[in-house]
């Protein structure tokens, strides 16, 4: 163990020691939870809570993993949800990898150009409002992965409940997005939602959303029947015909979550798994960690010119990739083993200039051989060894701001996420071609990134973040930052980032990010922006001892906690 850890650990044992008439010890020092055997890491304490309360009952990851995204459903709405749809990779204490895919769909009467204008011209209707509204895959998503749970549904989904009807104390960060969404709230719902408040949210005001806790029963009580038939379906249908949606009970009644096959790939010593197209983030991750892998990044130093510098050119030429091959395999030949081998990777970075930036206009997706950024992730592990990594989003914060009357939940604005238009960006600035083109029951491209990582055989990380475009090169970094600079899963999950993605021809990168880099990159050729906060990574790293360090992101009001 390293000397930082060993001064955490013992910093620990002292507080600890003054606690000894506690049941158990959770671990919650500046966010990070180590020397545990259970670990839950989430986008929010009620949440983590919640999944640990599940592990102590005797569930397993999956039936925490499940809990704790119905806690989320509640207590952070803006990204958690029942209206929205995400991605699971599992792993079991034997080893085997297991990926589920519960994106939203177009529905059923979706067409090319559904979001062009009269001129061609693309519209603000996938953005916001009733038809940016994709068919809803998370519930369905929680029943497909409860096969591999141990506790009853109903023991799972019974936390929400309690939640959702006695309330629960918003933080200084919810209270904020809730006021500032105020005006979208308005413009978009046909009724006003319980988010609209007279006056403004305050920090620890008590949140009770009665109508959502009558959905839950609903589920709780039919199944998955009780959200795409029944009273919640028509809830939301009679939504669709009072905002101009385009969503019927057929498209409810045909979701289906689906099982694929992960993307899987050895960098070094470690063996990564994550998620297939309709993600983006399997390839993409197989792309960036290909192309820095012959590079001595762990001598050149972290965020050194050099590495920083590899690493861009990576992403530049991997985002550009994936605006012109990834799409849903479902409806488009994705060339995903092609475009993620060795020998096609190095041909890629074969024009890379250790000295120089290459501009993006003179990089094009290559000849294949013959996710406001509100997304939220969850990463849990139990005593057993069974590993759980989940990225589940409504896309932009509170998604479509619509919130379905009488039912009490947010619809996702996922439709922004196909391409409208070839060439023309979406909310987060991505390029698109005709392999993420709207088309009915499809599912829109994702740059979620959920990820589990092994080392010689044994499981060594799970990882991942909400961030929109970020997330990929979010997931990218914590990973090198653990693997070849030597850091801890806190000190990884809570260094500065940087981000690029093709176009615009910009190096996005936090404040206090590449410091001592800032002079030599520009004279590269590089042109660099400061903005906000890149992603909010919750991870956990098994370490040499066996134990679990869970590190939740400071950015936000994430939580870690383990026993």
């Amino acid at each position: 163990m390293k000397k930082n850890q060993l001064l955490l650990l013992g910093f620990i044992l002292i507080i600890s020691a003054c606690r000894t008439n506690e049941q158990s010890v959770d671990y919650d020092i500046q966010k990070t939870a180590i020397e545990a055997n259970s670990m839950v890491v989430s986008a929010h304490p009620e949440a983590t809570k919640v999944g640990v309360a599940i592990l102590k009952k005797g569930g397993n990851a999956v039936d925490a993993a499940i809990a704790v995204q119905l806690a989320l459903a509640v207590v952070y709405p803006n990204a958690g949800n029942l209206g929205g749809g995400g991605f699971m990779i599992f792993r079991d204490k034997s080893g085997l990898v297991k990926t589920l895919d519960y994106r939203e769909k177009a529905p059923l009467t979706a067409t090319h150009d559904m979001y062009l204008d009269s001129l061609g011209e693309v519209t603000d209707k996938s953005v916001a409002g009733h038809l940016a509204a994709g068919v809803p895959g998370t519930v369905a998503g929680l029943f497909a992965a409860h096969q591999h749970a141990k506790l009853d549904f109903k023991e799972l989904i019974q936390p929400a409940i309690v939640l959702a009807e006695r309330g629960f104390k918003l933080t200084q960060q919810q209270a904020n997005g809730l006021n500032e969404k105020r005006p979208d709230f308005v413009k978009h719902n046909t009724t006003q939602p319980i988010l609209v408040k007279e006056n403004d949210w305050q920090k620890d005001d008590l949140l009770i959303q009665k109508d959502l806790a009558e959905t839950l029963k609903r589920i709780r009580d039919n199944g998955q029947k009780g959200f795409y038939e029944g009273q919640t379906a028509d809830l939301i249908i009679k939504e669709m015909a009072a905002g101009g949606g385009i969503m019927t009970l057929e498209d409810l009644k045909k979701y289906k979550a689906k099982w694929r096959k992960p993307v899987s790939f050895d960098y070094k010593k470690y063996k990564v798994h994550s998620m297939a197209p309709p993600s983006s983030g399997g390839v993409a991750l197989a792309q960036l960690l290909g192309s820095i892998e012959p590079y001595p990044i762990a001598d050149w130093g972290f965020q050194s010119p050099k590495t920083v510098h590899l690493m861009v050119e990576a992403e530049r030429r991997t985002y550009a990739d994936r605006a012109k091959h990834l799409g849903d395999a479902d409806f488009y030949d994705v060339p995903t083993a092609s475009i993620t081998q060795k020998e096609y990777i190095k041909a890629r970075m074969s024009d890379f200039d250790e000295s120089q930036a290459t501009k993006s206009n003179d990089i094009e997706g290559g000849e294949v051989p013959t996710e406001s950024e509100e997304t939220t992730h969850l990463s849990i592990v139990d005593a057993n060894g069974n590993a759980v990594s989940i990225t589940t989003t409504l896309n932009s914060s509170f998604g479509s701001k619509v919130v379905v009357s009488g039912a009490g939940f947010l619809l996702n604005n996922e439709m922004d996420d196909f391409s409208a238009k070839p060439g023309v960006p979406n909310i987060y600035g991505l390029i698109g071609a005709e392999a993420n083109a709207v088309a009915p029951e499809k599912r829109m491209l994702s740059s979620m990134t959920p990820t589990i990582i092994e080392r010689e055989g044994k499981l060594f990380m799970v990882v991942g973040t909400p961030g929109g475009s970020t997330i990929i090169t979010s997931v990218f970094q914590t990973f090198v930052n653990v693997a070849e600079f030597g850091m801890t899963m806190s000190e990884a999950v809570q260094a500065k980032r940087f981000h690029h993605q093709w176009l615009p021809e910009k190096v996005f990168y936090e404040k206090n990010a590449l410091s001592s880099s800032l002079d030599s990159l520009q004279k590269m050729g590089h042109t660099l922006e400061e903005r906000d906060a890149i992603g909010r990574v919750d991870a956990i790293l098994v370490l040499e001892n066996g134990q679990l360090e869970g590190a939740a992101d400071t950015r936000g009001d994430d939580h870690a906690a383990g026993f």
